[in-house]
């Protein structure tokens, strides 16, 4: 197990962010997304994947999770990685389209060669740098740092008008993903 991988509390509430190698902007076609998107769903149902934000970006993903089927966060989390980074370049090795093939593989091959536990293409960066959200102040900060990412980009002017994230879900609007747990902060 990676000395990056530190969840110390089996059943806490976390922020996780990971990169695609070289923070390579691979999710720029919507069918890698959606691939994303389509693992993430298998988790949610089988493996007890409980979501309260998340957001893909080009090159990374951010999430606020936990896991409520008693199995290790960061076991979930690696499998989630492991699926997707094989079917992921498996679709761009037969993406008809994809002028950036070429490019992304031998990026994946080079990270590979590097890593002792990779074989033939690394498409995730081993890092997920996990913080445990103990507070409902930290929790509202990161799910509101997930939703900005898009407005801090440049991608939308507003966090709930980016589909590739759960910010329609907080303005009670229905997002790509069922199940999201939608975190309300209550002032007394």
């Amino acid at each position: 197990m990676s000395r990056n991988y530190k969840f110390h509390n089996p059943e806490g509430l976390y922020f996780i962010s990971f990169a695609v190698v070289g923070w390579l902007d691979v999710f720029i076609r919507n069918e890698y997304k959606d691939l994303f998107l389509e693992s993430v769903r298998f988790c949610q149902r089988e493996k007890g994947l409980e979501i309260h934000a998340w957001c893909i970006m080009s090159s990374h993903v951010n999430l606020v999770f936990r896991s409520i089927k008693g199995q290790k966060p960061e076991l979930l989390i690696g499998d989630l990685k492991r699926f997707t980074s094989k079917a992921i370049v498996k679709a761009i090795m037969e993406h008809p389209k994809e002028s950036r093939k070429d490019f992304l593989l031998e990026a994946f091959r080079k990270e590979a060669e590097k890593s002792s536990n990779v074989t033939h293409y690394k498409f995730w960066r081993h890092d997920n740098n996990p913080i445990e959200l103990w507070s409902n102040r930290v929790i509202k900060q990161k799910i509101d740092y997930v939703h900005q990412n898009p407005v801090e980009a440049g991608l939308v002017f507003r966090a709930e008008d980016y589909r590739y994230s759960s910010a329609i879900d907080y303005s009670d609007e229905k997002g790509l993903l069922d199940g999201i747990e939608v975190f309300r902060m209550f002032d007394f």
